[in-house]
């Protein structure tokens, strides 16, 4: 691509006694910018260089990858204001409070770039140090002033173990000249890519669950700041021309007027730089503002103003042959990149009383009245365990929120859809939207999300009560919690001196690290099949039990090592002395079963997807704590009970020679957890029985006369970018013990499946399942009954079919606890 300068307003106006101090990057790196890639660890040497070169950048270490890699930013404004940058950022802050406190006189605008989010996406790091060096060296355009006005955060890579992976990847790969043409191998990468995190992860879907150590770190920062504006820097097919704001419909109905004007205002000013110098762009379109965890909306939902900048670029490497025959380069996509960001800084200087002004107006008026139709949410306290784990994820996002009373009320109930009277109770958790953070506290809450464009880039519906598995309720009254912490349950007083048995809870994540210490102190586990009675106390279908004289005999100190667990998690086991019970069945009966040690291993290679087996990888070592075996699907002919009695496959495709080798497997006693479109490469193989659901297609009568004008929208009768079913529960099952009657499950595809003509049908779709989001008339008809979840015998081993992400992005917590029935009650 033919390169065109930048244009006269942003030419360099003069050389100073500063730029002679200064290396550029070409000076610090030792080759020109843009004709190579720069390893994150040169990219932090340049930034610490500048920082130290000059006193007007300060430099914070915010944390570390899951691959230690530091995570950086960096803050440049003028002399003026770094010298009383702390008292910027509190005055700041205060406003996003909404505490009333007047700002100085001249708080300037805080602007905040964020680069290389997807690892892949590699130009944005190479810009980064570009930018600071320009604001740093202090003679391009009126870069000056424009500091005075504006404090500059640059974080020049959020996502540096996947930028390493692709850097590593193209110089393994590239030769002593780049390689235009786009079937070179330079232009392909390997699996899982470089877009993504250690665990697989996109960490711009993930700014509001905050699932990933990066982002939790970024966003603790993030909140200690809380900028005005927010850009992240992209990449795309490297086919399309860059893409700024304005962005494209949906735009969530909470996003403030100012906010889509401003969005307006800066989008012409970077259009103006790009007409000069010829530079094709678009706006408007593809990218939209409704999902609330990406780098745009987040920061829109917390009342700056958020917008993403594309660049064409990802496998473009050094240099590609695009399709209209010319040729991009990495130089080409800095330039642009650079241009947008020092265009931006310009229209944020220029604005910046408005931008604090509305800033502060945006948290004052954002409780009072509250956004959307209602004024609270109750969370009810159903499980404990997912109630604190929704509290946990509400204080990361700074929403504030508190505990129960005792009251009859009025409210719209998530899971009926319909207004119906509650009871408010001690230990259910209270969000009441007068509060600075309203707008998304209502944006992550709200039942039913209006969407005025199904053209989406991304799921239409989240909300919480439905990820987490908890009866809610919305009213339009406000209300106040009474009590700023859960009252914790009274420990069992149960314990006999030497107990026949110990009962245990199986509510949550902490009763399977539970369940899990006591196998690895070789004690044996039993499950309660059905809810049993003993005295007045009832047990609930799940409990796991531990027979004393059972374990004995491998374990003569059996009440020390329960004692050390049960300190270890804080958790009283209820010790009977008898195996007679006054309901259900006695202890010896068979619906006690012994569960078994998994032994657990995970295929991941080509045909897989990264998203899926990143899923699960992470709750394996993040959250379980757990080993987990990573093998090729090439190793599924080799796998022995003695080593792995548990495989998963996630959602991809699966050869079929491959899955044949399971068989005998299988019989033995092995177990297979199908995920996804995993499911669709075992149809027609022995011994699975399932088989997918087939429709007809439609009749010629439905098929609509539209014009050419309308083509987009032939595509959305047959979309689902992601809604929220429920899900009929066989609540006898293991596999769904402790969820009880219905699952709530995002669907991003129309795949549903016959019943099961042997085996357990534990998860079903019924009419009218669903309960949020924007599915295609096509797809609603398809979506009306069927099997989502099952469980199929065969010999001595079991096949558990889920056929959703049940562990979607890491967020969807109701799913985790049904994927943890499958590893460990499934026998």
């Amino acid at each position: 691509m033919k390169r065109i300068l930048l244009s006269v307003s942003f030419l360099v106006i003069g050389m100073t006694g500063l730029r002679a101090q200064l290396k550029s990057p070409d000076e610090f790196l030792g080759y020109p910018l843009g004709s190579k890639f720069t390893p994150h660890y040169q990219i932090l040497a340049y930034f610490k260089y500048l920082a130290a070169a000059n006193e007007n950048i300060q430099l914070i270490s915010y944390g570390k990858t899951y691959e230690n890699r530091e995570l950086t930013i960096a803050v440049i404004s003028s002399k003026e204001n770094m010298d009383r940058l702390e008292e910027i950022r509190k005055a700041n802050l205060s406003m996003s409070r909404a505490e009333g406190q007047k700002s100085p006189a001249k708080q300037p605008a805080i602007l905040w770039m964020s680069y290389n989010v997807h690892g892949n996406e590699a130009s944005s790091s190479e810009t980064a140090m570009k930018t600071l060096y320009t604001l740093a060296e202090g003679t391009f355009g009126h870069t000056k002033e424009w500091l005075e006005n504006t404090v500059v955060l640059i974080d020049p890579c959020l996502n540096p173990d996947g930028r390493e992976r692709y850097v590593n990847f193209y110089n393994s790969v590239s030769g002593t000249k780049p390689n235009a043409n786009p079937s070179s191998r330079e232009h392909n990468e390997p699996w899982p890519r470089g877009r993504v995190n250690h665990y697989y992860f996109d960490l711009n879907r993930d700014w509001a669950w905050q699932s990933q150590i990066e982002t939790q770190q970024r966003l603790a920062l993030y909140h200690n700041w809380m900028p005005e504006v927010h850009i992240d820097f992209h990449e795309q097919s490297y086919n399309d021309p860059y893409y700024f704001a304005p962005a494209a419909e949906p735009v969530h109905q909470d996003i403030t007027p100012f906010q889509r004007e401003f969005q307006i205002i800066a989008g012409k000013n970077n259009a103006k730089y790009f007409d000069e110098n010829g530079w094709q762009y678009f706006t408007k379109e593809r990218f939209d503002l409704l999902y609330p965890s990406y780098g745009d909306t987040y920061p829109l939902y917390n009342g700056a103003i958020g917008m993403t900048y594309e660049q064409g670029g990802i496998s473009a490497g050094l240099a590609v042959q695009i399709a209209s025959g010319d040729t991009l380069t990495l130089k080409d996509r800095i330039n642009h990149h650079f241009t947008t960001g020092m265009a931006t800084l310009e229209t944020v200087s220029g604005h910046a009383a408005l931008l604090i002004s509305e800033f502060r107006k945006y948290f004052d008026q954002s409780g009072d009245p509250p956004p959307g139709n209602y004024k609270s949410y109750i969370v009810k306290a159903d499980n404990l365990s997912r109630l604190r784990k929704l509290a946990g994820l509400l204080s990361r996002n700074h929403i504030y929120y508190a505990f129960g009373g005792e009251r009859v009320m009025n409210g719209y109930s998530f899971e009926t859809k319909k207004v119906t009277s509650f009871r408010l109770q001690r230990n259910d958790l209270v969000v009441n939207l007068n509060q600075p953070a309203a707008v998304l506290a209502n944006v992550l809450f709200e039942p039913e999300t209006k969407v005025t464009d199904s053209n989406t880039y991304d799921i239409t519906a989240w909300s919480l009560p439905y990820a987490y598995g908890l009866s809610a309720f919305a009213t339009k009254e406000s209300v106040k919690g009474a009590f700023p912490e859960i009252e914790e349950q009274n420990r069992s007083s149960d314990i006999a001196e030497k107990p026949y048995a110990w009962i245990l809870p199986w509510n949550g994540l902490e009763d399977a690290k539970m369940l899990i210490a006591l196998q690895r102190s070789s004690i044996k586990v039993r499950m309660a099949e059905q809810a049993f009675t003993i005295g007045t106390k009832v047990y609930p279908a799940g409990s796991l039990l531990v027979y004393r004289i059972e374990n004995e005999k491998i374990n003569k100190d059996i009440s020390e090592k329960i004692a050390v667990v049960s300190k270890e998690f804080h958790q009283d086991f209820a010790g009977i002395s008898s195996g007679f019970v006054q309901k259900g069945k006695d202890f010896g009966s068979s619906v006690y079963p012994l569960l078994k040690v998994p032994k657990v291993a995970m295929v991941a290679d080509g045909d897989v997807s990264a998203s899926s087996a990143g899923e699960i990888w992470h709750f394996f070592e993040q959250e379980l704590k757990y080993p987990l075996n990573i093998i090729n699907e090439k190793s599924l002919g080799n796998l022995e009970l003695a080593t792995t009695n548990v495989l998963i496959l996630p959602d991809g495709q699966y050869l079929r020679k491959n899955i044949e080798k399971l068989e005998d497997w299988i019989y033995r006693g092995g177990r297979v957890i199908l995920m996804e479109d995993a499911i669709s490469s075992v149809t027609g193989i022995k011994p699975f029985d399932i088989k997918k659901k087939e429709f007809p297609e439609p009749a010629e009568t439905e098929v609509l006369n539209k014009a050419y004008q309308q083509k987009d929208e032939d595509n959305t009768a047959d979309a689902i970018p992601g809604a929220i079913y429920k899900v009929n529960l066989d609540h006898t099952h293991p596999l769904s013990l402790g969820l009880g009657e219905f699952y709530y499950t995002l669907k991003t595809d129309d795949k549903i499946y016959d019943l099961l003509q042997k085996g357990w049908n534990v998860g079903v779709l019924k009419p009218n399942a669903l309960m949020a989001g924007v599915v295609g008339r096509n797809i609603q008809k398809k979506l009306t009954s069927g099997l989502v979840f099952g469980v199929q015998s065969a010999e001595n081993g079991n096949i558990v079919y889920f056929s959703t992400d049940i562990l979607f992005r890491s967020f969807w917590e109701n799913g985790k606890r049904l994927f943890t029935n499958a590893i460990f009650l499934i026998n």
